[in-house]
C-alpha cells in the first residue's frame, strides 16, 4: 500500500459535543485515505467501547482515558501512522500532558457555541444533563478548558465540514506531514 505520509502525526479534535469533531474529522480521514495516507481513526463512541470500557465520566477516569489513548496514538505516529483522533477532552492539562508525550502531535479545536451544539444534539445528551440524567457532562455540570493556543482552530458554526477538512489538510502539507 501506498503511504504518502512524510511523517506520522496525531490529529487530537478537541470542542464541545455536537461541535463538528467526528463529522470534521471524518472528512478528513476520508481525503487522506483517497489520496493513499496511512491512517487509523479513534473516536470516543469506539474508544470507549473497547479500549476504556471500565471507565466512566468523573475527572480522574476522562484523564485515564486521555492517558491511554494518548498512548496508542503515540505508537501509531511513531511509526508513520497518521492519527485521526476526536475527543472532548475537556481539561486544558490533558491536552498539553498529550502535546507533551505524544509525537507530532497537532491540537484541532473545533468551536462552536455551546448553544449551538445543544441545538444539534443527534444523541439527546444536553438534553439529559439539563434534566439531571446525566453527571459530569461537559458544558452542562463539567467545565470545558478551550485551547489557549491551539494549532488549528476551526469556527464550526461559521463554515462547512468540508471547507474546515481543506484547512487541515493544508496544515498538514504545509507542515510538511503529508504531500
Amino acid at each position: 500500500m501506498t503511504n504518502n505520509n512524510k511523517k506520522g502525526f496525531v490529529l487530537w479534535f478537541t470542542g464541545f459535543s455536537a461541535a463538528g469533531k467526528t463529522t470534521i474529522a471524518d472528512k478528513v480521514h476520508e481525503l487522506l485515505k483517497h489520496n493513499g495516507n496511512r491512517l487509523e481513526r479513534l473516536d470516543g463512541d469506539i474508544v470507549r467501547k473497547n479500549l476504556t470500557q471500565d471507565l466512566g465520566f468523573s475527572k480522574e477516569d476522562r484523564d485515564e482515558n486521555i492517558r491511554r489513548i494518548g498512548f496508542v496514538a503515540n505508537l501509531l505516529s511513531r511509526n508513520d501512522i497518521g492519527v485521526i483522533a476526536s475527543f472532548i477532552s475537556p481539561y486544558r492539562a490533558q491536552r498539553e500532558m498529550l502535546r507533551e508525550n505524544v509525537t507530532n502531535f497537532i491540537e484541532i479545536f473545533v468551536d462552536a457555541p455551546i448553544e449551538v451544539c445543544e441545538s444539534r444534539d443527534p444523541k439527546g445528551m444536553y438534553k439529559k444533563a439539563r434534566a439531571g440524567e446525566l453527571k459530569n457532562f461537559t458544558g452542562v455540570d463539567d467545565p470545558y478548558e478551550p485551547p489557549e493556543n491551539p494549532d488549528i482552530h476551526l469556527l464550526s458554526s461559521e463554515h462547512s465540514p468540508d471547507d474546515l477538512a481543506k484547512v487541515v489538510l493544508s496544515f498538514l502539507r504545509t507542515n510538511d506531514y503529508i504531500d
